[in-house]
């Protein structure tokens, strides 16, 4: 397992952003789309729209996935 972050490229409403998240959290945040039926950009989409605008959004993601497994 490693921790250092990983940079991936995502298209929030025609607008192409890196976020860097740990490959757990990617992997989790793969899972949680392809249950929803979602894009990874889709649901990006979604967790950038529900944000306060204080939060960054590789925070914001970090937040709904442990949010999602925690029930």
């Amino acid at each position: 397992m490693t921790a250092r972050p990983v940079k991936h490229s995502v298209t929030l409403r025609g607008h192409r952003t890196s976020i860097s998240l740990e490959a757990e959290f990617w992997q989790a945040f793969r899972d949680i789309a392809a249950e929803r039926g979602l894009t990874l950009n889709q649901l990006a989409v979604e967790v950038d729209e529900a944000r306060d605008s204080d939060i960054g959004l590789a925070s914001a993601i970090r937040i709904f996935v442990l949010r999602r497994y925690r029930g």
